[in-house]
């Protein structure tokens, strides 16, 4: 969706049949209201009172996101129940302990879910800066991607719809703060 800048400087984008204006902030703005735009995005509000959402430049010079290592697998031809079942038992565990539990459960997401880690961790690591020893699974979760339909031929030209369910899976690790 195009943006339109009018005269002030504000962007416009159309949503629904309203226009939405929106402020530009130079680099210098974004510095200068840094506390404030920060605390204004962790604020808890109602539904009805959202803040504005921060764009992807606003994120990268206010270092919001910086604290933690990301990554996600869609598509994964697995159903998201069963991947949640092995998901819970890794949540919260220190990143070695993650792998070890993934490498001795005897299931078919143990391997992507490695592989994902093992993303998120190289993330953390090269984009972020992170210590591996001090990284733990913040969070591990598996939604419902689309699912595929088939057919399967039955007797007298009928045909059965057989469904390959999706999922997608996204992790956040991050840094674990030892107390002293």
């Amino acid at each position: 969706m195009p943006a339109l800048i009018n005269a002030r400087g504000c962007a416009k984008r159309r949503r629904g049949g309203n226009t939405v204006a929106k402020r530009i902030l130079s680099r210098q703005e974004l510095l200068e209201r840094r506390e404030e735009l920060i605390a204004a995005h962790k604020k808890q509000t109602p539904r009805n009172a959202k803040t504005r959402v921060l764009t992807k430049k606003e994120r990268k010079v206010l270092g919001i996101g910086r604290d933690e290592g990301r990554a996600s697998l869609r598509h994964l031809r697995m159903n998201a129940f069963k991947v949640n079942a092995l998901i819970r038992n890794v949540v919260g565990k220190p990143l070695e302990e993650a792998y070890a539990i993934l490498q001795y459960t005897p299931h078919g997401a143990a391997q992507p879910l490695t592989k994902l880690l093992k993303s998120a961790e190289a993330n953390a690591v090269n984009n972020n800066g992170m210590s591996p020893e001090t990284l733990y699974v913040a969070e591990l979760y598996a939604m419902q991607g689309p699912t595929l339909k088939r057919i399967r031929p039955r007797a007298r030209g009928q045909a059965n719809l057989i469904r390959k369910r999706t999922c997608h899976v996204d992790v956040v690790l991050k840094e674990r703060v030892e107390e002293v």
